[in-house]
């Protein structure tokens, strides 16, 4: 079992873009819905994830906080297509940009489709209280605010957020 510390953040500027260093396309479905995990009448949320030419299964519990279990398998690309079809709300697309800055690698995640518009840094770290060096362009921690996660914009992307919601 793996265990995922997490933390996710609103960009302020594109002053990261000039440190990325690679890219990876990627697209992913929910074979469950948020409702469902919202609710409790599940724990966990089952994605399937195309990332580049890679794809995997991954199960994530949805306890409170920063970290949480995380099991990821291996798919065929095929298998992952497929499987895509069979997901409940909508396809979440996204560039992930890696960005090194200090002793940790970032993750920014600048969303296409329906969700564009929104870009979000992700560290993870090997300890809840880890101390990290906080990149200038990083804006608002959004760890806790459930609507951040890829699982939430499934099934009500940022195109339909409010302005309040948008801050």
């Amino acid at each position: 079992m793996g265990i995922e510390i997490e933390r996710k953040f609103r960009v302020a500027s594109d002053a990261w873009r000039a440190a990325a260093h690679a890219v990876v396309p990627m697209a992913q479905g929910y074979l469950n819905d948020a409702a469902s995990i919202t609710s409790g009448a599940q724990h966990a949320s089952v994605r399937v994830r195309i990332e580049g030419d890679v794809a995997f299964l991954n199960i994530k519990s949805r306890e409170a906080g920063t970290t949480r279990q995380e099991f990821e398998l291996p798919l065929p690309v095929d298998d992952a297509h497929a499987l895509l079809k069979l997901c409940v709300g909508g396809l979440v697309e996204k560039c992930r940009h890696l960005v090194r800055h200090g002793a940790h690698l970032w993750e920014v995640d600048e969303f296409l489709g329906d969700n564009a518009g929104l870009v979000v840094a992700e560290i993870e770290l090997d300890d809840a209280d880890e101390a990290f060096d906080r990149p200038d362009w990083l804006g608002a921690e959004v760890t806790a605010h459930p609507r951040y996660f890829n699982l939430a914009l499934a099934a009500r992307p940022f195109s339909r957020w409010d302005a309040a919601e948008r801050d």
